[in-house]
């Protein structure tokens, strides 16, 4: 019985998709004393992994190689070997397309690829953010055109990923799960799973489709009160008013507020993407979610925002942003990492380049990424560098490895599209923010 080997750590365990999400799973499965195969298409992360090579920040060295060493956490680019696996667990991309709409491509061939090797008492496990029906309307006709019937031969459920890169305090391991089976029996083997690795709790819902709803509700939330923000960072700036000053003073109330931030926009794989998915599936039931589609297209916005800001400031000092030098300081969607999806600050390049500025992008996590289809290597921060730029734009809040302090002394013209430099105590006529 699963529930036997789980219990007994007998079990093993399979993770399609060895990135941000599956791989830290990987981890804390193999830690946790089951054995784990991590399935990835990639040979390149494979042979990383065999090798005990971390590549994901989430994860501690150390424990990635001990793991391999002991035997209990291998990866593969043979899918054959999800015949050997008890649980599979499904954490892969879930990109939307140019039109805004799901992109399920990686679930149902990852889907397709378990049930040709399905069996009897096996647990399969989305954690893949999608739309609400997916597990029960995508996931499960697929798994039973085999002849296996789930809740009787094999077991399903939807336990939504909850990862935030570079978070110091809420990891995998003691990060609160949500999951949702189809059926009791589902559920409480799915429960039993995730109990028997994490140091948190896990709650159960009625079913995936709640489950699936409570990612997307939960981003919903950050996407909506961002976009609040930047339009009121926009409108206080028209009316003079310092928007910083403003969250700080409302962010004194003890009850009923909670501070969101402006920016250049929002990044990261999960905030920009996830509430779309609820716009797609909403349409089926005849409703429009303008509050989601209004917020994106203000945050989608910002970018384009900043650099207006940049080109007006520079214009009144009798410069043009056509052949203007401009560093970027961050290339990375958030601080301290060097995960770039959905960066924001991307867009601020795109926009920059659409004006014929003269851009260098300085990221200390970042050395070198893939721009319209070429290498651009970013560069090293100097003196020399901001003496001879026309304006810095801080796209990043990094705080560690850039020296904010000699910026400052140097730049003719900063924007801080971050608040980074207020929040160090830095304070300088040649700084304008957001």
């Amino acid at each position: 019985m699963l529930k036997e080997k789980i219990l007994d750590k007998t079990a093993v365990i399979g993770v399609i998709g060895l990135g941000y999400v599956g791989l830290p799973l990987s981890v804390e499965k193999a830690k946790a004393g089951f054995k784990v195969i991590g399935f990835d298409i990639q040979e390149s992360k494979v042979e990383m992994v065999n090798e005990g090579h971390n590549y994901i920040g989430d994860v501690v060295n150390a424990d990635l190689e001990r793991i391999v060493s002991d035997g209990h956490l291998r990866a593969t680019t043979d899918f054959d070997e999800l015949g050997k696996c008890d649980v599979v667990a499904i954490c892969v991309p879930t990109p939307l397309d140019i039109y805004k709409q799901p992109d399920l491509t990686y679930v149902i061939n990852s889907t397709k690829d378990v049930a040709k090797r399905l069996h009897r008492d096996m647990l399969v496990v989305l954690e893949s953010t999608t739309y609400p029906g997916t597990t029960e309307d995508v996931m499960k006709p697929i798994l039973e055109e085999t002849g296996l019937k789930c809740g009787r031969d094999f077991y399903l459920a939807f336990s939504p990923e909850r990862v935030d890169p570079g978070n110091l305090r809420f990891k995998t391991k003691n990060t609160p799960k949500v999951v949702g089976g189809v059926g009791p029996e589902s559920t409480e083997v799915a429960k039993l799973l995730y109990e028997s690795v994490l140091d948190a709790e896990v709650f159960v819902v009625s079913s995936p489709k709640e489950a699936e709803m409570t990612k997307i509700l939960e981003n919903t939330f950050r996407i909506v009160n961002i976009a609040l923000i930047n339009e009121m960072a926009v409108v206080a700036d028209k009316m003079g008013i310092n928007i910083w000053e403003v969250i700080n003073a409302a962010s004194t109330k003890p009850f009923g507020f909670m501070p969101f931030f402006p920016g250049p926009g929002v990044g990261g794989h999960c905030i920009p993407i996830d509430p779309f998915y609820l716009t797609y599936i909403a349409r089926k039931y005849d409703y429009h979610t303008r509050l989601i589609e209004l917020s994106g297209e203000i945050n989608d916005s910002m970018p384009e925002y900043v650099v207006t800001r940049v080109m007006k400031a520079l214009n009144e000092q009798g410069k043009c942003m056509n052949g203007a030098k401009v560093v970027m300081l961050g290339i990375a969607y958030k601080e301290e990492i060097e995960d770039m999806r959905e960066s924001p600050a991307l867009k601020v390049l795109e926009n920059l380049e659409r004006y014929h500025a003269r851009v260098t992008v300085v990221d200390p996590y970042v050395p070198e990424f893939i721009w319209e289809g070429e290498k651009m290597k970013t560069a090293p921060l100097t003196e020399d560098l901001i003496k001879q730029v026309d304006a810095v734009i801080i796209t990043t809040a990094h705080k560690k490895n850039i020296d904010y302090k000699m910026i400052v002394e140097n730049a003719k013209y900063i924007f801080d599209a971050k608040y980074v430099l207020k929040k160090m105590g830095i304070q300088s006529g040649n700084v304008e923010v957001i």
